[in-house]
């Protein structure tokens, strides 16, 4: 945690703007809050993720298994309508504006700009003089989009570039993004996106200890290698390449691969990958349906490779969590992670989406020996170490330092 003093004498008063409690970001949201000169608090549109919901990518009811709101200074604004989703006009708020005006904040950070409340937010927070920081994932790449709503992104950035201070980009794609919709010369302060490196990697060396638990509840043989996929189980996500990929492993003359696959979550694919894998006839695939986000380390732990071939995919937090398990990945080039973690040879592999047989050659290369299971690993622990939330707070503070002058900067901490 930073000691730095405030150039004012008087802690920043900061708020945050997001949809709804979410997993990935209740750590770091908890990590700024510690901060000494920063006074953080969030206002939620909605607290479905709390209660419990259905999530229609994983197609089952999700209630989340990790604090969402410990250690957070927060408050849900009134509703107007909340569909238990987060859509452009769901959950839809108001009070932003009277709220902004009595905390007398310093700054407002903004995820997402798509929404009517992200923009309410951001229009109220210009009335009001307040500086605002916008964080959000898209990346050039994206899915095609028709000239016509590309014309309309560029007269919707020409107007938000006038209503926004700074962006914090959460990596090398997505920086690339506000360049291209903001110039080469607005705000960038890097803000990367990661997940709580320490809680990760706590739990996969934890996991270490109850291994051979789960090899026998799982009934695999601790001398062959596992194959680990983790998602939800969409067409864009690709697993069924994973699974023609795998098919190719195979020796011949029918006989499974050496590896397992193992297959982790639900969703709409789930009866078409059965499916195949029946038509394949193999033991070795396995399907264990969706699993917590505290479960996952034990079977990071029990994988030799994570796999991720997605199209449209813009960060896969869950790339960084198998890296702090000291996990070698393969991943598309559509997953927004790779050029920021994933450098070929030392912490995986990449691959252009879709294409089968470059997906089994780094499937192959990774599973060459265990000695390259075990550098890579290492590699990517190393890696990912180095792409935390000290890195987030380091970002943030150069960001509020340069558009309120209330806060001093924390060390190394740059714009990109």
């Amino acid at each position: 945690m930073s000691n730095l003093p405030t150039t004012t004498g008087r802690r920043l008063h900061l708020a945050y703007m997001v949809s709804h409690p979410i997993q990935y970001q209740s750590p770091l949201l908890r990590r700024v809050a510690q901060e000494p000169d920063i006074d953080l608090t969030v206002f939620y549109g909605s607290a479905y993720s709390v209660r419990g919901y259905k999530d229609e990518g994983f197609g089952v009811a999700v209630k989340w298994d990790v604090p969402l709101l410990d250690g957070i200074r927060h408050e849900f604004l009134p509703l107007i309508r909340d569909t238990n989703a987060a859509s452009p006009l769901s959950p839809l708020n108001y009070g932003i504006f009277s709220r902004l005006r009595r905390g007398r904040f310093d700054a407002l950070w903004v995820h997402g700009y798509s929404t009517a409340n992200s923009l309410h937010a951001i229009l109220a927070a210009k009335l009001l003089g307040i500086p605002v920081l916008l964080r959000a994932e898209p990346w050039l790449g994206d899915r095609p989009r028709s000239a016509a709503t590309l014309a309309s992104k560029r007269a919707f950035f020409a107007m938000l570039r006038s209503l926004v201070s700074a962006t914090l980009p959460i990596g090398t794609l997505n920086s690339q993004y506000w360049r291209h919709y903001l110039g080469t010369q607005f705000p960038q302060f890097l803000v990367p996106y990661a997940v709580d490196n320490t809680y990760f990697q706590q739990r996969s060396q934890a996991a270490a200890a109850t291994r051979a638990e789960l090899q026998r509840e799982l009934n695999l043989d601790p001398a062959r290698p596992v194959i680990l996929f983790a998602s939800k189980l969409q067409t864009r996500k690709l697993c069924m390449d994973l699974v023609e990929a795998y098919a190719q492993l195979s020796p011949g003359d029918g006989r499974e691969p050496h590896p397992y696959l193992l297959i982790v979550g639900d969703g709409e694919e789930r009866a078409a990958l059965e499916a195949r894998a029946r038509q394949l006839g193999w033991p070795s695939i396995r399907f264990l349906g969706f699993r917590n986000q505290s479960e996952l380390p034990r079977f990071f732990d029990l994988s030799s490779v994570f796999v991720l071939p997605s199209r449209y995919e813009p960060w896969g937090l869950i790339v960084n969590e198998a890296m702090n398990a000291a996990r070698p990945v393969i991943v598309s080039t559509d997953v927004g992670s790779y050029p920021d973690l994933v450098t070929d040879g030392v912490t995986g592999f990449t691959f252009p989406p879709g294409d089968v047989p470059a997906l089994t050659a780094a499937l192959r290369r990774v599973l060459a020996s265990p000695e390259t299971v075990a550098t890579m690993g290492r590699n990517a622990l190393e890696r990912v170490s180095q792409w935390g939330f000290e890195q987030d707070v380091q970002g943030l503070r150069a960001a509020l330092a340069t558009v309120t002058g209330k806060i001093a900067a924390g060390p190394c901490a740059s714009s990109t």
